[in-house]
Order: C-alpha cells, then sequence, then structure tokens
C-alpha cells in the first residue's frame, strides 16, 4: 500500500488468484486432459488393431502348418468308410456343403501316449458355417470321426484345384486310379474384410501315374 492511499499494482503472494486467472488454469487444464484422453485412445485402438492383425495371422500360420504337415506326409492309403464302402486314397473339391474339401490318408501320426493305434490316419478339411475344420479319424478303416478343430473361421470364399504329374491343374480330384494323388494342391480363401491369400502345398509321394493308352496304327 502506497503512502498516498492508493493499491499498488504489483500484489503479494499472500493475495491468491483471481476468478480470471483460475478460470484460465482450469482451460488449459482441461485442454491438457483432452489431449491425454485422445493419445491413450489412439493408443489402445492401435494396440486393439494390432492384437486383432495376429490373430489372424495366426489363424492362417495354424492351417498353413496343419494342412503342410498332413499333406506332405499324404500316402497312397485306400480307406473304408464307417459304411464299409471303398474310399479313394485322395478326393478333393472346392465346395462345402455334406462332404469334405479334402479327405485323405497321412502317415507320421505321433503317439506320445504309446495307444493301441497305427502311426497312419484318416483325416478331413470341412468348410462350412464360414469355419475351415480339421477332422482326424482314430482308425483308418470303419470308424467314427473325432470332433472338429476349427483352423480358421469368417472364411467367405474358398477355391481349391490340383495339379496332376502332366502339369495340368484340375478343379477337382476324382481320379479313375484309386491310389492316385496329386502333385501340389494350391488353396485360395477369402477371409471377411481381408483379400484372398493363396496357399500351395506339396503332396506326398502320390501314386504311380499310368500313362495314357496309346491305340495301335492299323
Amino acid at each position: 500500500m502506497r503512502h498516498d492511499g492508493f493499491t499498488c499494482p504489483m500484489r503479494s503472494a499472500e493475495h491468491g488468484f483471481t476468478l480470471i486467472e483460475l478460470l484460465v488454469a482450469l482451460l488449459i487444464f482441461a485442454m491438457l486432459s483432452a489431449a491425454g484422453v485422445v493419445l491413450l485412445r489412439g493408443s489402445v485402438s492401435a494396440q486393439g488393431q494390432v492384437g486383432a492383425h495376429l490373430d489372424r495371422l495366426a489363424d492362417v500360420q495354424l492351417t498353413l502348418a496343419a494342412l503342410d504337415s498332413d499333406l506332405a506326409q499324404a500316402t497312397t492309403r485306400i480307406s473304408r468308410t464307417q459304411t464299409g464302402t471303398l474310399a479313394p486314397a485322395f478326393f478333393g473339391r472346392s465346395a462345402g456343403g455334406d462332404q469334405p474339401i479334402l479327405q485323405f490318408v497321412r502317415t507320421g501320426w505321433s503317439n506320445p501316449d504309446n495307444a493301441a493305434r497305427s502311426s497312419v490316419q484318416k483325416v478331413e478339411y470341412w468348410w462350412r458355417g464360414g469355419r475351415i475344420e480339421r477332422v482326424g479319424y482314430p482308425f483308418v478303416d470303419g470308424a467314427a470321426p473325432t470332433e472338429p478343430a476349427v483352423l480358421i473361421a469368417d472364411v467367405t470364399a474358398l477355391s481349391i484345384r490340383f495339379r496332376n504329374a502332366r502339369g495340368e491343374w484340375l478343379g477337382e480330384w476324382r481320379p479313375v486310379q484309386p491310389d492316385l494323388m496329386p502333385r501340389l494342391v494350391e488353396m485360395t480363401l477369402t477371409r471377411r474384410g481381408r483379400p484372398p491369400i493363396t496357399l500351395r502345398f506339396l503332396v506326398g509321394p502320390g501314386g504311380s501315374e499310368k500313362p495314357p493308352e496309346v491305340s495301335p496304327r492299323a
């Protein structure tokens, strides 16, 4: 306080803040808090997208590993169904529904429990309800299938083709020779909201394809 009765323009710390100063401070704090919330939300969203992408990638890798392992060890073993009818060593087609897209017999079935079974296993791959499933059989002949294992979901489109020993691509594999297997399997699948993925697999040793018959010249 000056001696002439007028207030000094420089306030002491004891007087505190004015209402306007408090409002400005609160506004700045609110802006900083909003920016922090936006950054945190963006970080959480990015983590969620990365997690979803990794999950989708893991599904593809699981499908790739299962098909690669099974097809690489496919063998020319003709099997019997539960009704006793003969099934070819290899069967394949693109459409789903009431039949598998792939059916064959593979070797190298691991047996860590030393169960009373063979090391040869009959397997099927199904496409139903938008899911690719793997079905195994406890025995090659006449046995009922086990519960399917879902490998990948949200599959909206799927196509398969098979390459024979002559290098020809076929839309389905229904050989006249029952022990004949393709040399290569190509699968193209499309998941909801994702671009198509093409997978190729070499098939095990395969059967001995007979050369085409040549009519004798007159």
